[in-house]
């Protein structure tokens, strides 16, 4: 009984003619990637008009708005795609399903040639590949000596294959074409198809690992999840050459599948004319290879159910996909799902079962790197209106985690850390870190931990982990043997992943004293010195750490000292740039506030308003791409700033040395608080667009650094019986506090000669409007203020000079006694 023949389900020849078609027929407009830059805008003819502008009078603006209208005739995408791959410019070609479907609407094509591509991909990349060869324009730029080898191989090739062709035709006899080099041997570039961005108006939804079912099999699929293992970059053989030591024939091998078995005799006519048996020899020179990585990618913790573990699928990028993902990335990845029987050993123990795999196609990063990142014209627009109201900071400090109530000083730091101060290389090769380091440490239930969570989403590379669950090797690197190739190699831990990022460490005082010493050369050196299992390297951490970390009995204990309350080496909390403490003390206004916060976000599901102008937030993107913007920028210290700083690190020496003597140490002040000074006063500048740093950034860094002991001061002034403290004594003691630090100086005292004698004879010279900001913003009056001012200056404190715009406090002999009442 004859078996039944059934016809395909489509036309194969018929589709090849229309891809062909749309190759070299479809046109772009490129209004609509315009419409597309300035979210969705549409530009009208009028918008677009020839009338005069007196802008056109600049030569070259003039000239770039005719290059501009001259652009607004529609391009064929594709066919100078052809034509650059044609000159070797290119080795991508990249198909997008949505001009496919486009083109198909457009003529009224019913051969559903998108439907039939993502449900066959692997067949029609094929198809598509024989299409572009029959299309492949002649290159416009000869070959020179300047050339690849390969590019003259290639030529070769093709003309040899021309020849055939050519050949066959005229003799008639179509068994030549059978000595035609393989396609794969003539096709110098990798073909991928883009998958669609919406079906029947809505957009497409990524599938989780878990979603991946058997009927998707040879589909085009997209999966969402994060990068945990990425391999090396390997050669992968995807045409073998052998030449015969007999007949001199040169016999290619196309090999698809994970393994195959080389050939050893000649399979040519003249060896089997002649019984010769001719040997073959491999022949890597005429072989061709491909760039292959292995990406492991795992199901984000949201897509997981209760209960369950992540799942992983195992990703194959060829070509140009490799090394767009790094480990931690969270991507989009498109490609066709594929089975592959389990090989070797493993196939022993597997028996019938099969592995799957998806052979990437498009990859699309949810967290661009800063240099990476695209600023839409809108939000330039956007971040130049909040440019000029000169509140930026103000603004981007409180949409960090706008949840959380209060901590506005924190939230400030933290947008500090997001922008970064400037790394700087010197001549001889030393690295000088501009990322900056801070530890929050305070009482249990003061949200260390969710602003530690929101700046892992915000970073483009964040990585949190916690102190309790990680070890040394797990921070640092863990040498571990590779599952692909059998060697022993490197797998990054926590602080590599977040090279170029923030790497968030809670629970950090949960720590093994053994596993936080890996910390000590990140925090400094930016690298990891590794010696294990014959590897001898160093590895590049350039992480700024974001550390959280209880005191040490849970809360903080005021019968004991600050230092004893930390409980960190002091090795380890210079190389903090900021340490704030954060108690919880109970105070009537600040608990009703809280709960009257907390409670509207539970009701609400999202934030009170803030008093920022019109209620204004910015969302993590926006803060993400303002910060990108920020990052531009490179801030030097201008010479009357130094001089300025210098002044104000002698001062805080002064102050370190007169708390140490009465016992009310908080930390150290060494180089490292100057080089921190620094660092936070470059990204005020940063912050402001600007390359010069000014006398005002490097007060409100000192402000920072005097906001992290806040907290403590009020509770030892609650302990000592201050409670019955008037107004005016308090701004007393927050105006001896500015002055103590260098804070708050006049504006041209750094430019006095003779300063140092001047001080010694008058007292502490401060700029009266800076103080009066200060003390307006801790919430004073200005009632308040000018009523302590007048009250001091008639106990002869101090005294305004310069016809009031500066205050100098008069001193005694006694330079190391205290004016604290």
């Amino acid at each position: 009984m004859a078996l039944f023949n059934m016809k395909a389900p489509v036309e194969y020849g018929e589709q090849q003619e229309a891809f062909e078609h749309f190759l070299s027929d479809f046109k772009t407009s490129p209004q609509e990637t315009i419409t597309t830059a300035l979210g969705n805008i549409t530009i009208n003819e009028d918008d677009l008009s020839d009338d005069y502008d007196f802008m056109d009078e600049d030569d070259e603006g003039g000239q770039q708005r005719r290059q501009q209208r001259a652009q607004k005739e529609p391009v064929h995408k594709y066919k100078l795609m052809l034509q650059e791959l044609a000159n070797r410019k290119i080795n991508e070609v990249v198909i997008e399903l949505d001009d496919i479907h486009t083109f198909e609407e457009d003529l009224g094509l019913q051969l559903k040639l998108v439907e039939s591509v993502e449900k066959n991909t692997k067949h029609y990349v094929e198809i598509l590949s024989r299409a572009i060869d029959k299309l492949m324009p002649q290159p416009t730029q000869g070959l020179a000596f300047k050339d690849d080898v390969l590019d003259v191989l290639m030529a070769n090739r093709t003309q040899r294959n021309a020849d055939l062709v050519e050949g066959a035709e005229r003799t008639g006899d179509p068994t030549m074409l059978n000595e035609q080099y393989p396609a794969q041997l003539t096709r110098r570039y990798t073909l991928v198809f883009k998958p669609r961005t919406a079906m029947s108006g809505e957009p497409l939804k990524a599938l989780s690992v878990r979603q991946v079912r058997g009927d998707h099999l040879g589909h085009l699929i997209t999966i969402r999840g994060i990068a945990t293992r990425v391999s090396d970059v390997k050669p992968i053989v995807q045409v073998s050459a052998y030449t015969c030591d007999r007949c001199g024939c040169e016999i290619f091998q196309p090999v698809s599948d994970k393994q195959y078995g080389p050939l050893t005799l000649c399979p040519s006519k003249d060896c089997k004319e002649n019984q010769a048996k001719g040997q073959l020899y491999p022949s890597s020179r005429a072989s061709k290879f491909l760039p292959f990585q292995e990406v492991k990618i795992q199901e984000l913790a949201e897509q997981v159910p209760i209960g369950q573990i992540p799942r992983t699928l195992t990703v194959h990028c060829f070509g140009t996909l490799v090394r767009q993902v790094k480990p931690g990335d969270t991507v989009d990845i498109s490609g066709i799902f594929l089975p592959t029987p389990y090989t070797g050993f493993q196939a022993m123990r597997a028996g019938l079962l099969t592995d799957t795999y998806l052979e990437a196609h498009d990859v699309v990063q949810h967290k661009k790197a800063y240099e990476d990142m695209q600023i839409d014209p809108l939000m330039e627009r956007k971040m130049a209106k909040f440019m000029q109201s000169g509140h930026q900071y103000e603004m981007l400090a409180k949409s960090i985690a706008p949840e959380i109530f209060g901590h506005l000083d924190v939230k400030k730091a933290l947008l500090l850390l997001l922008v970064g101060g400037v790394t700087k290389e010197v001549g001889d090769g030393m690295r000088i870190r501009g990322d900056i380091n801070i530890c929050l440490m305070g009482d249990p239930g003061v949200a260390k931990s969710q602003l530690l969570k929101y700046i892992s989403k915000v970073a483009p590379r964040g990585v949190y982990t916690s102190g309790r669950g990680s070890s040394g090797v797990g921070l640092t690197a863990a040498v571990m043997r590779d599952p692909v190739t059998d060697e022993m190699v490197l797998e990054g831990g926590a602080l590599v992943l977040a090279d170029n990022g923030i790497c968030c460490i809670d629970e950090f005082d949960k720590m093994d004293d053994n596993d936080r010493t890996a910390i000590h050369e990140v925090m400094e050196q930016q690298t990891i010195s590794i010696s294990k299992a014959g590897i001898s390297t160093s590895l590049n951490a350039r992480t700024s750490i974001l550390a959280a970390a209880n005191p040490l009995y849970g809360r903080y204990n005021t019968r004991l000292t600050a230092v004893e309350n930390i409980n960190l080496p002091a090795a380890l909390l210079s190389r903090f740039d900021v340490m704030f403490l954060l108690l919880d003390t109970p105070t009537r206004e600040t608990d009703a506030q809280l709960a009257k916060h907390v409670a509207y976000v539970h009701m609400h599901n999202k934030h009170p308003e803030l008093d920022t102008a019109n209620g204004m937030v910015f969302s993590p993107a926006e803060v993400r791409a303002y910060v990108a913007k920020a990052r531009t920028f490179r801030p030097v210290l201008p010479q009357s700033v130094a001089d300025y700083m210098v002044k104000t690190y002698v001062r805080l020496r002064n102050q370190h040395k007169r708390n140490e003597k009465k016992a009310q140490n908080f930390g150290h002040t060494t180089p490292r608080t100057l080089l921190g000074i620094v660092r936070l006063a470059q990204a005020l500048a940063r912050l402001r667009f600007s390359n010069t740093v000014v006398q005002e950034d490097v007060d409100e860094a000192l402000r920072l650094i005097e906001a992290s002991k806040e907290s403590l001061a009020m509770d030892d002034g609650n302990r000592s019986g201050r409670r019955g403290l008037n107004a005016s004594s308090k701004i007393f003691n927050l105006v001896k506090g500015l002055a103590d630090s260098g804070a708050c100086r006049a504006e041209d005292a750094g430019e006095e000669e003779e300063e140092e004698e001047n001080e010694n004879e008058f007292g502490v010279e401060l700029s009266l409007r800076k103080v009066k900001e200060r003390v307006i913003a801790k919430g004073f009056t200005e009632n308040q203020w000018l009523t302590a001012l007048e009250e001091y200056t008639d106990l002869n404190i101090w005294q305004t000079t310069g016809n009031g715009s500066r205050l100098v406090f008069i001193v005694a002999d006694d330079r190391e006694g205290s004016l604290e009442l």
